[in-house]
């Protein structure tokens, strides 16, 4: 078993990758690390003698002076590399920089002055490095107006602010979770690659960005239509918009009834996209999910009975709870990484309507069990 430490456990790409690595409980064990352990020689030695493996993730992106970045970027490696040669290190370390290396930038020259100390280190030792050179990256929980461009637009939507284009440039991407699995390729191949340069998976320009995005907002969040996705990228990019929604104040969104003499008729959903509706019956007291999904849109829908429906992100501690009641039929949607269970606690039995956007597949089920 691979024993794995990530500086910037708490950023948002340590944050992804910390949590899928748990997802192989069998191939790899978890070493905690805290941001202060750079501020504490002995805490830092202790973390790095404990690891087969190292992704070095912490760095600063964004300041107002750019000396700042590139001394701290610079600082952090310089810190790590003592560390290493301390305590004998073999360790495989991933290095994450990016295709900034390039640009006269000083946040780029940070990037490129690290990586050539990493691979001075591996070169002097028994240890390997792995320099990934990597595009811009989007996906859900990273911060806006430090990030990326696309967590600034997609949480100024969803809180009804307008973005602004400052250059309409075109954007090499990749989403978090393909990055990810990059990183756990790397990792699981055992060998240094001084320049392992890790593919964009799309491109877009900004404008066009914004367009989905704004189309998203439009649909979804406003009139609760699932959108027209079409690939992967605009399947990724709505995930990641989802989250960045006040997901605890959005939901539950009711439903509009129309009632006459014969009863009601409520419209559940509306698609551009396929997917699978089904739905369940649950006698009182019983509790259905505790799962979570990393890609999947999924939309509960309480018709009859009484239900709390529970929503917690994965890695964190705040539970949100949900009261539905078929007397006042509503939905609550799933958000990525967040497991989610539905109890009946009424005294009658429970109706509910569930859809997701693709077919059950038990080889690549996409459905995690984590108790809320």
């Amino acid at each position: 078993m691979l024993k794995i430490g990530i500086t910037g456990q708490a950023g948002f790409v340590g944050t992804h990758l910390y949590n899928t690595i748990a997802l192989f409980p069998a191939e790899f064990e978890r070493i905690d690390f805290q941001k202060e352990y750079f501020e504490n020689e002995n805490k830092l030695n202790d973390f790095v003698s404990h690891c087969d493996v190292i992704v070095h993730l912490a760095a600063m992106n964004r300041h107002n002076d750019p000396k700042v970045i590139y001394d701290t970027n610079l600082g952090l490696v310089q810190k790590l590399v003592k560390s290493l040669t301390a305590t004998n290190s073999k360790a495989h370390v991933l290095f994450s920089s990016s295709t900034q290396e390039e640009r006269d930038n000083l946040y780029g020259k940070s990037k490129k002055e690290g990586r050539a100390l990493m691979i001075d280190w591996a070169a002097n030792s028994e240890g390997k490095f792995s320099g990934m050179i990597i595009p811009n990256v989007f996906g859900p929980f990273g911060h806006p107006n430090y990030n990326s461009v696309v967590a600034t637009f997609s949480h100024k939507l969803a809180h009804n602010e307008t973005p602004v284009i400052d250059a309409d440039g075109d954007l090499k991407l990749i989403y978090v979770g393909e990055l990810v699995n990059a990183i756990i390729s790397e990792i699981r191949s055992e060998e240094g690659k001084p320049e392992a340069i890790v593919k964009h998976t799309s491109e877009s320009k900004v404008s066009q960005l914004l367009a989905l995005l704004e189309n998203y907002k439009n649909q979804y969040q406003d009139n609760g239509i699932i959108p027209t996705i079409a690939n992967i990228f605009e399947l990724n990019l709505f995930n990641t918009f989802r989250c960045y929604m006040d997901i605890a104040n959005h939901f539950p969104v009711k439903f509009t009834q129309h009632t006459d003499s014969r009863g009601s008729f409520v419209e559940v959903i509306r698609l551009g996209v396929g997917g699978q509706v089904s739905f369940s019956t649950t006698v009182p007291g019983i509790t259905r999910g505790n799962h979570y999904h990393t890609r999947k849109i999924e939309r509960f829908a309480v018709i009859k009975g009484k239900a709390l429906i529970q929503l917690r992100r994965i890695g964190t501690d705040e539970v949100l709870d949900f009261y539905l009641d078929g007397e006042e039929p509503a939905y609550v949607d799933m958000p990525i990484w967040y497991t989610h269970n539905i109890k009946n606690i009424g005294d009658e039995v429970l109706y509910t309507n569930f859809w997701i956007n693709e077919f059950y597949d038990p080889i690549d089920h996409d459905t995690y069990f984590e108790n809320v």
